[in-house]
Protein backbone atom coordinates (compact mmCIF):
# COMPACT_ATOMS: atom_id res chain seq x y z
CA UNK A 1 0.00 0.00 0.00
CA UNK A 2 1.55 3.53 -1.07
CA UNK A 3 0.64 4.66 2.90
CA UNK A 4 2.85 2.06 4.31
CA UNK A 5 6.02 2.97 1.73
CA UNK A 6 5.98 6.17 2.39
CA UNK A 7 4.99 5.96 6.14
CA UNK A 8 7.81 3.81 6.75
CA UNK A 9 10.55 5.30 6.03
CA UNK A 10 9.75 8.88 7.57
CA UNK A 11 9.02 6.72 11.13
CA UNK A 12 12.43 5.19 10.37
CA UNK A 13 14.05 8.78 9.82
CA UNK A 14 14.46 9.65 12.98
CA UNK A 15 16.04 6.51 14.44
CA UNK A 16 18.49 5.69 11.12
CA UNK A 17 20.43 9.73 12.17
CA UNK A 18 19.84 9.30 15.86
CA UNK A 19 21.93 5.77 16.02
CA UNK A 20 24.46 7.29 12.94
CA UNK A 21 25.43 10.18 15.08
CA UNK A 22 25.33 7.72 18.62
CA UNK A 23 28.10 5.87 16.88
CA UNK A 24 30.26 8.81 16.08
CA UNK A 25 29.68 10.61 19.64
CA UNK A 26 28.84 8.04 22.28
CA UNK A 27 31.53 10.04 25.15
CA UNK A 28 28.13 12.85 25.71
CA UNK A 29 25.37 9.89 25.65
CA UNK A 30 28.06 7.77 27.63
CA UNK A 31 27.75 10.29 30.36
CA UNK A 32 24.31 11.06 30.67
CA UNK A 33 23.05 7.60 30.61
CA UNK A 34 25.64 6.74 33.01
CA UNK A 35 23.07 7.21 36.06
CA UNK A 36 20.62 5.20 34.17
CA UNK A 37 22.83 2.44 33.65
CA UNK A 38 23.47 2.01 37.45
CA UNK A 39 20.27 2.09 38.36
CA UNK A 40 19.09 -0.95 36.05
CA UNK A 41 22.65 -2.60 37.69
CA UNK A 42 21.43 -2.43 40.76
CA UNK A 43 17.35 -3.28 39.96
CA UNK A 44 17.99 -5.76 36.85
CA UNK A 45 18.70 -9.85 38.23
CA UNK A 46 22.39 -10.77 38.25
CA UNK A 47 21.72 -13.48 35.60
CA UNK A 48 21.18 -10.39 33.17
CA UNK A 49 23.46 -7.62 34.31
CA UNK A 50 26.60 -10.53 33.53
CA UNK A 51 26.05 -10.63 30.34
CA UNK A 52 26.00 -6.53 29.49
CA UNK A 53 28.62 -4.70 28.81
CA UNK A 54 30.45 -3.04 31.63
CA UNK A 55 31.19 0.25 29.48
CA UNK A 56 28.29 2.64 28.82
CA UNK A 57 29.69 3.86 25.26
CA UNK A 58 29.55 0.63 24.57
CA UNK A 59 26.07 0.06 25.30
CA UNK A 60 25.12 3.55 23.47
CA UNK A 61 27.11 2.35 20.85
CA UNK A 62 24.92 -1.30 20.56
CA UNK A 63 21.61 0.68 21.42
CA UNK A 64 23.03 2.96 18.23
CA UNK A 65 23.47 0.06 16.45
CA UNK A 66 20.13 -1.42 16.91
CA UNK A 67 18.06 1.76 15.92
CA UNK A 68 20.19 1.74 12.76
CA UNK A 69 19.11 -1.38 11.83
CA UNK A 70 16.23 -1.26 12.88
CA UNK A 71 15.15 1.92 10.65
CA UNK A 72 16.76 0.22 7.57
CA UNK A 73 14.55 -3.10 8.11
CA UNK A 74 11.11 -0.46 8.89
CA UNK A 75 12.10 1.90 5.86
CA UNK A 76 12.96 -1.28 3.59
CA UNK A 77 9.66 -2.87 4.55
CA UNK A 78 11.76 -5.90 5.93
CA UNK A 79 10.44 -7.33 8.58
CA UNK A 80 8.43 -4.49 9.55
CA UNK A 81 6.50 -5.74 12.65
CA UNK A 82 9.97 -6.78 14.60
CA UNK A 83 11.88 -3.82 13.14
CA UNK A 84 9.21 -1.81 15.22
CA UNK A 85 9.24 -3.81 18.36
CA UNK A 86 13.55 -3.14 18.26
CA UNK A 87 12.94 0.46 17.63
CA UNK A 88 10.52 0.72 20.78
CA UNK A 89 12.82 -1.26 22.81
CA UNK A 90 15.89 0.73 21.81
CA UNK A 91 13.40 3.98 22.32
CA UNK A 92 12.71 3.46 25.87
CA UNK A 93 16.20 3.78 27.32
CA UNK A 94 17.15 6.56 24.99
CA UNK A 95 14.18 8.73 26.68
CA UNK A 96 14.66 8.35 30.21
CA UNK A 97 18.57 8.69 30.19
CA UNK A 98 18.45 11.65 27.37
CA UNK A 99 14.89 13.51 28.46
CA UNK A 100 15.00 13.50 31.92
CA UNK A 101 13.67 16.81 32.12
CA UNK A 102 12.47 16.70 35.43
CA UNK A 103 16.03 16.63 36.49
CA UNK A 104 16.55 19.59 34.98
CA UNK A 105 17.07 22.94 37.04
CA UNK A 106 17.08 25.64 33.73
CA UNK A 107 13.61 26.56 32.51
CA UNK A 108 14.36 26.58 29.21
CA UNK A 109 16.10 23.49 28.82
CA UNK A 110 13.60 21.76 30.92
CA UNK A 111 10.92 22.89 28.86
CA UNK A 112 13.41 21.62 25.67
CA UNK A 113 13.98 18.44 26.92
CA UNK A 114 10.46 17.78 28.30
CA UNK A 115 9.43 18.70 24.45
CA UNK A 116 11.92 15.89 23.02
CA UNK A 117 10.59 13.44 25.77
CA UNK A 118 6.78 13.87 24.32
CA UNK A 119 8.15 13.61 21.16
CA UNK A 120 9.49 10.53 22.22
CA UNK A 121 6.46 9.04 23.68
CA UNK A 122 4.81 10.07 20.53
CA UNK A 123 7.06 8.28 18.50
CA UNK A 124 6.47 5.73 20.78
CA UNK A 125 3.00 5.05 19.82
CA UNK A 126 3.96 5.01 16.01
CA UNK A 127 6.07 2.20 16.51
CA UNK A 128 3.37 0.24 18.63
CA UNK A 129 1.29 0.80 15.71
CA UNK A 130 3.62 -0.37 12.91
CA UNK A 131 4.37 -3.68 15.00
CA UNK A 132 0.77 -4.81 15.27
CA UNK A 133 0.05 -3.81 11.59
CA UNK A 134 -0.86 -6.81 9.48
CA UNK A 135 -1.10 -5.27 6.09
CA UNK A 136 -4.71 -6.21 6.09
CA UNK A 137 -3.95 -9.57 6.79
CA UNK A 138 -5.75 -11.73 8.91
CA UNK A 139 -4.29 -11.57 12.63
CA UNK A 140 -3.48 -15.04 14.33
CA UNK A 141 -6.00 -14.35 16.80
CA UNK A 142 -8.67 -13.63 13.67
CA UNK A 143 -8.11 -16.65 12.17
CA UNK A 144 -8.49 -18.82 16.00
CA UNK A 145 -11.82 -17.18 16.22
CA UNK A 146 -13.05 -17.37 12.80
CA UNK A 147 -11.88 -20.97 12.87
CA UNK A 148 -13.93 -21.35 15.84
CA UNK A 149 -17.34 -19.85 14.80
CA UNK A 150 -16.95 -21.95 11.41
CA UNK A 151 -16.67 -25.59 13.92
CA UNK A 152 -19.96 -24.05 15.98
CA UNK A 153 -21.51 -23.73 12.67
CA UNK A 154 -20.66 -26.75 11.00
CA UNK A 155 -21.70 -28.66 14.41
CA UNK A 156 -25.25 -26.39 14.30
CA UNK A 157 -25.72 -27.33 10.88
CA UNK A 158 -24.95 -31.04 11.21
CA UNK A 159 -27.03 -31.37 14.16
CA UNK A 160 -30.81 -30.74 12.85
CA UNK A 161 -29.55 -33.24 9.89
CA UNK A 162 -29.33 -35.86 12.56
CA UNK A 163 -32.32 -35.43 13.81
CA UNK A 164 -34.01 -35.34 10.71
CA UNK A 165 -32.20 -38.55 9.82
CA UNK A 166 -32.99 -40.51 12.68
CA UNK A 167 -36.83 -39.33 12.29
CA UNK A 168 -36.64 -40.86 9.25
CA UNK A 169 -35.11 -44.16 9.83
CA UNK A 170 -38.35 -44.25 12.65
CA UNK A 171 -40.55 -43.91 9.89
CA UNK A 172 -39.14 -46.44 8.10
CA UNK A 173 -38.80 -48.58 10.86
CA UNK A 174 -43.03 -48.17 11.36
CA UNK A 175 -43.20 -49.19 7.90
CA UNK A 176 -41.87 -52.48 7.91
CA UNK A 177 -43.23 -53.35 10.78
CA UNK A 178 -46.72 -52.62 9.35
CA UNK A 179 -46.07 -54.49 6.51
CA UNK A 180 -44.76 -57.45 8.25
CA UNK A 181 -48.07 -57.40 10.07
CA UNK A 182 -50.07 -57.21 6.70
CA UNK A 183 -48.32 -60.38 5.54
CA UNK A 184 -48.60 -62.10 8.09
CA UNK A 185 -52.65 -61.38 8.27
CA UNK A 186 -52.48 -62.37 4.94
CA UNK A 187 -50.65 -65.66 5.44
CA UNK A 188 -52.63 -66.72 7.70
CA UNK A 189 -55.97 -66.02 5.60
CA UNK A 190 -54.02 -68.57 3.61
CA UNK A 191 -53.29 -70.94 5.66
CA UNK A 192 -56.90 -70.57 6.22
CA UNK A 193 -58.20 -71.18 2.85
CA UNK A 194 -55.92 -73.53 1.47
CA UNK A 195 -55.84 -76.44 4.67
CA UNK A 196 -57.96 -78.65 3.13
CA UNK A 197 -55.62 -78.29 0.29
CA UNK A 198 -52.69 -78.69 1.23
CA UNK A 199 -53.41 -82.01 3.85
CA UNK A 200 -54.60 -83.40 0.12
CA UNK A 201 -50.81 -82.73 -1.13
CA UNK A 202 -49.24 -84.09 1.60
CA UNK A 203 -51.88 -87.42 1.86
CA UNK A 204 -50.51 -87.53 -1.66
CA UNK A 205 -47.11 -86.69 -1.70
CA UNK A 206 -46.44 -89.11 1.42
CA UNK A 207 -45.77 -91.97 -0.44
CA UNK A 208 -43.24 -90.45 -2.89
CA UNK A 209 -41.35 -89.18 0.21
CA UNK A 210 -41.29 -92.33 1.97
CA UNK A 211 -39.71 -93.76 -1.30
CA UNK A 212 -37.09 -91.45 -1.83
CA UNK A 213 -36.16 -91.37 1.34
CA UNK A 214 -35.51 -94.97 1.46
CA UNK A 215 -33.71 -94.48 -1.68
CA UNK A 216 -31.48 -91.77 -0.22
CA UNK A 217 -30.53 -93.73 2.75
CA UNK A 218 -29.51 -96.58 0.42
CA UNK A 219 -27.29 -94.16 -1.82
CA UNK A 220 -26.06 -92.79 1.73
CA UNK A 221 -25.09 -96.22 2.63
CA UNK A 222 -23.20 -96.92 -0.78
CA UNK A 223 -21.57 -93.62 -0.58
CA UNK A 224 -20.14 -94.02 2.82
CA UNK A 225 -18.68 -97.55 2.01
CA UNK A 226 -17.37 -96.25 -1.39
CA UNK A 227 -15.72 -93.12 0.32
CA UNK A 228 -14.14 -95.27 2.97
CA UNK A 229 -12.59 -97.68 0.69
CA UNK A 230 -10.90 -94.36 -1.30
CA UNK A 231 -10.22 -93.19 1.90
CA UNK A 232 -8.61 -96.21 3.08
CA UNK A 233 -6.64 -97.02 -0.03
CA UNK A 234 -5.48 -93.11 0.15
CA UNK A 235 -4.26 -93.51 4.06
CA UNK A 236 -2.68 -96.93 3.37
CA UNK A 237 0.09 -95.18 0.74
CA UNK A 238 0.78 -92.52 3.34
CA UNK A 239 1.22 -94.26 6.64
CA UNK A 240 -0.06 -97.52 8.17
CA UNK A 241 -1.62 -95.22 11.04
CA UNK A 242 -3.33 -93.66 8.74
CA UNK A 243 -5.36 -96.47 6.88
CA UNK A 244 -6.19 -97.92 9.88
CA UNK A 245 -7.79 -95.25 11.04
CA UNK A 246 -9.46 -94.57 8.04
CA UNK A 247 -10.56 -98.34 7.92
CA UNK A 248 -12.17 -97.53 11.75
CA UNK A 249 -13.89 -94.25 10.90
CA UNK A 250 -15.07 -95.86 7.67
CA UNK A 251 -17.37 -98.61 9.74
CA UNK A 252 -18.43 -96.03 11.96
CA UNK A 253 -19.72 -93.95 8.70
CA UNK A 254 -21.06 -97.34 7.45
CA UNK A 255 -22.77 -97.86 10.69
CA UNK A 256 -23.93 -94.37 10.85
CA UNK A 257 -25.31 -94.23 7.54
CA UNK A 258 -27.19 -97.59 8.40
CA UNK A 259 -28.84 -96.12 11.19
CA UNK A 260 -29.42 -92.92 9.51
CA UNK A 261 -31.22 -94.65 6.89
CA UNK A 262 -33.20 -96.66 8.92
CA UNK A 263 -34.15 -93.72 11.24
CA UNK A 264 -35.05 -91.11 7.95
CA UNK A 265 -37.16 -94.21 7.34
CA UNK A 266 -39.11 -94.47 10.49
CA UNK A 267 -39.82 -90.91 10.66
CA UNK A 268 -41.04 -90.65 7.21
CA UNK A 269 -43.59 -93.38 7.77
CA UNK A 270 -44.53 -91.70 10.77
CA UNK A 271 -44.89 -88.53 9.00
CA UNK A 272 -46.92 -90.08 5.95
CA UNK A 273 -49.10 -91.59 8.80
CA UNK A 274 -49.96 -88.25 10.65
CA UNK A 275 -50.60 -87.25 7.19
CA UNK A 276 -53.01 -90.12 6.43
CA UNK A 277 -54.55 -89.58 9.57
CA UNK A 278 -55.62 -85.66 9.42
CA UNK A 279 -56.58 -86.12 5.95
CA UNK A 280 -58.82 -88.71 6.99
CA UNK A 281 -60.22 -86.46 9.70
CA UNK A 282 -60.41 -83.18 7.49
CA UNK A 283 -62.48 -85.54 5.03
CA UNK A 284 -64.78 -86.66 7.59
CA UNK A 285 -65.39 -83.20 8.77
CA UNK A 286 -66.26 -82.35 5.35
CA UNK A 287 -68.66 -85.06 4.40
CA UNK A 288 -71.10 -84.56 7.75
Amino acid sequence: MLVRRIARPLLSTIFIVGGIDALRNPAQRAVKASPLIDKSVETLPGAVTQKLPADPETLVKLNAVVQIGGGVLLASGKAPRVASLALAGSLIPTTLAGHDFWNESDPSIRAMQRTNFVKNLSLLGGLMIASVDTEGKPSLGWRGRRAAKKAQATISAALPLVAAQSDHTGDRLEHALALASERGSELAESAKVHGADWLEVAKERAPEILEIAQKRGSELAETAKERSAVIAELASKRSTEFAELALEKSNEWAETASEQSEVLGRRARKRAEIALAKAREKRDELTH
